[in-house]
């Protein structure tokens, strides 16, 4: 009963669309999962917690809004945002207010996974590889700013270095920025 009442459940999810049923229905928007889903967090490794918070609040002017600790498991999250311009944030990360507000808010977060051992510099952990060789899935993570050109060398001043500067290759008016991990991140208007 129960294996019939778990096969009943799953027949009423969406299934895929074979190339016959996508082209004789090529004006009908694909099935949506149900729900609200919306683009909620992008998640990056990194090694050392302080330094990769640093640079995300402290550099690209992001907010810490929540930190799960999972030392069972060894690792810890922490979860950065841009707030929207005026609103301001009093909740402490780690706190049950903290979840609540970082699984109901609206807008983007930037997980920051941190494997406990990682920040050791006498470890022999040598750092993660950011993806962005031949044929990696993983490109940057973006953010925007007015002004290109002097938010690069505000970067510059702070002594971080880039991939790529506004007037370099045949992109102009962007940049990439290395993270303390790497990463890059795109710097756009």
């Amino acid at each position: 009963a129960a294996a019939h009442r778990q096969a009943r459940s799953l027949s009423t999810i969406p299934r895929a669309m074979s190339s016959t049923t996508a082209a004789s229905s090529a004006t009908d928007p694909p099935p949506v999962i149900r729900g609200r889903p919306t683009w909620q967090q992008t998640m990056i490794r990194i090694a050392d917690p302080a330094k990769s918070l640093s640079f995300y609040t402290g550099v690209l002017g992001m907010t810490h809004i929540d930190t799960l600790d999972f030392p069972q498991w060894n690792f810890s999250i922490y979860f950065a945002t841009t707030l929207p311009e005026g609103e301001t944030y009093a909740l402490k990360p780690g706190t049950q207010a903290a979840h609540d507000y970082l699984w109901s808010m609206e807008g983007v977060a930037l997980e920051l996974t941190h494997n406990h051992g990682t920040e050791d510099p006498d470890g022999d952990f040598e750092g993660y590889y950011p993806g962005n060789g031949d044929r990696d899935g993983f490109g940057h993570v973006a953010v925007s700013c007015d002004d290109v050109y002097a938010a690069c060398e505000e970067l510059q001043n702070l002594g971080i270095e880039f991939k790529k500067k506004p007037d370099e290759g045949r992109m102009k008016g962007l940049a990439f920025a290395y993270d303390p991990d790497q990463y890059w991140v795109e710097v756009v208007r």
